[in-house]
């Protein structure tokens, strides 16, 4: 319970509850569309969807500065390549946030004369950019704890007093076998690493969907939304399971 209420005392955990919410509609909308008899209750998920939707932009007027702060952080990260990708994962950030705010500006009628399809357009722009260096940046990681599991296992054989064993690539049609291996040990003793793949991943159908890069229903879109609001509020619950900016 004590988990629960620092929980929703948080911005950042109420969007993700709310988000979580907005896309579990989705996808039961979705599910519920073909079926007859359910036009009433699709309805309601709809408007629930919408409403969710409308109040998350609330939350989110503030995360301007939060994008902003968390650029100044990843410039300062020792390892090169995720200071390159975070940097630029997070000034599109910025962008998006900014591009959301005006969106949302236009919605509630604060300005008039903006074309409100043309800004979410760039909105989605930005935060595809935004996924695909933070994507970047999870393969960068997993491809290093892929390195260290491999010298870690050649170090147990060396040592080993049988050095004649079983071995997956001393087949080179199971190469596909070893690798997959190899990738779900690696994921297995880094659970940070793999919430933070397994969250950009699912988010980025949204932007794909968006851009007509890759249509997807709105169940897949609902599916992948749920995931990664539920991969986000374990790391807001347990702020250890956040992947560390090294």
């Amino acid at each position: 319970m004590d988990a629960f209420t620092r929980f929703t005392n948080q911005t950042q955990g109420r969007d993700r509850f709310f988000r979580a919410t907005q896309y579990t509609c989705m996808l039961l909308r979705y599910l519920l569309e073909s079926k007859p008899g359910k036009d009433k209750v699709v309805l309601k998920l709809k408007k629930l969807e919408s409403n969710v939707s409308t109040g998350r932009k609330w939350f989110r007027l503030g995360n301007v500065v939060h994008a902003v702060q968390a650029t100044e952080q990843s410039i300062r990260a020792s390892d090169p390549v995720p200071r390159v990708c975070l940097t630029l994962a997070n000034l599109n950030r910025v962008v998006y946030f900014i591009c959301d705010t005006i969106i949302w500006a236009k919605s509630v009628g604060l300005t008039s004369g903006i074309n409100k399809e043309k800004w979410q357009m760039r909105a989605a722009r930005h935060y595809y950019y935004f996924l695909v260096m933070s994507l970047i940046r999870d393969l960068y990681e997993v491809s290093l704890q892929m390195g260290r599991v491999a010298h870690d296992r050649a170090e147990r054989e060396k040592s080993s007093q049988d050095p004649v064993g079983y071995h997956v690539v001393d087949e080179e049609t199971e190469w596909l076998q070893s690798l997959l291996l190899l990738l779900f040990q690696s994921l297995r003793r880094h659970p940070p690493l793999l919430l933070d793949t397994v969250k950009n991943f699912c988010d980025i159908l949204i932007p794909l969907n968006q851009l007509g890069i890759y249509k997807s229903n709105a169940g897949i879109i609902g599916l992948g939304g749920l995931v990664s609001s539920v991969a986000g509020i374990i790391t807001v619950v347990y702020p250890q399971m956040k992947l560390k900016i090294r």
